[in-house]
């Protein structure tokens, strides 16, 4: 099973943000379509989400070309081969947001090592923006706009503020176990936000919390992650543990994402 040498990894981000970019090109060229399908399992896909699919899958199987890829696009089968090491994709994080004409979605690319994010790179194509992160190494903040990448800037969490605690929530997918949760959290000031937008503002420091307590999918929150942990920040289960990648199902039943390090105990209930 091929594993991921981290010390190549700065080489890979740039190959990442420059796939990335080309697939954030790909869904706004797209944007004016209105073709809308639904999955088997009741969420939508669109032609921006099939078309900045086949760009990161073909790059990025060129680039890298050792390792799998697992993307939300692709037949079980294959996501089942997924080895030690292997990226987690979502093409097109937030597609309700995208159909509603919202700017709040993403392109996520995430590199798995041994069941644990270690690479994130999150581009927001309407917003012109790219969020992006090693974990032990550090996270950035670039802009791009024609094809042209800026320089990074070097991003990290805030310490948390007493007076107020700023929570990010989702603006399509706030379960009722979730907002029991909000209702409980003190002096808490809440932004609603699709994709994994909620996590980078928590990694540039201009929120503090995320919490999830509601399914979702390894996709979906595995460059989040990444980018959060490299910032300073921590993603875990609400139990308080690690999250679980790589299931057969590639489901995650919740987590809290905190901008530093996460406060001890767990959710109940």
């Amino acid at each position: 099973m091929p594993t991921f040498d981290i010390t190549a990894s700065t080489d890979c981000m740039e190959q990442l943000t420059a796939i990335g970019v080309a697939a954030a090109a790909a869904i706004v060229k797209s944007r004016g379509d209105g073709e809308v399908h639904i999955k088997a399992d009741g969420s939508p896909v669109t032609r921006a989400d099939l078309a900045a699919e086949a760009i990161i899958r073909d790059r990025l199987s060129r680039a890298v070309s050792a390792l799998p890829i697992v993307s939300e696009e692709q037949t079980e089968p294959e996501r089942a081969n997924a080895g030690a090491s292997y990226f987690l994709v979502d093409p097109l994080d937030g597609t309700r947001e995208f159909i509603a004409g919202r700017d709040e979605y993403t392109v996520n690319i995430g590199l798995i090592s041994e069941g644990t994010p270690i690479l994130g790179m999150i581009v927001a194509p309407a917003l012109g923006l790219i969020w992006r992160g090693i974990v032990g190494r550090g996270a950035e903040r670039l802009e791009f706009s024609s094809g042209k990448i800026s320089g990074p800037r070097a991003i990290h969490t805030r310490a948390r503020q007493a007076a107020e605690l700023v929570v990010m929530v989702s603006r399509s997918h706030l379960d009722a176990r979730t907002q029991t949760y909000l209702d409980g959290l003190p002096h808490a000031r809440r932004i609603a936000s699709g994709s994994s937008l909620k996590f980078c503002r928590l990694a540039e420091g201009a929120a503090d919390h995320y919490p999830r307590l509601g399914p979702t999918r390894d996709w979906d929150v595995a460059a989040g992650h990444a980018v959060l942990a490299a910032a300073g920040g921590s993603v875990l289960a609400p139990d308080g543990g690690p999250l679980r990648y790589g299931t057969s199902d590639r489901r995650i039943p919740g987590f809290l994402a905190w901008g530093g390090r996460a406060p001890v105990g767990s959710v109940k209930g």
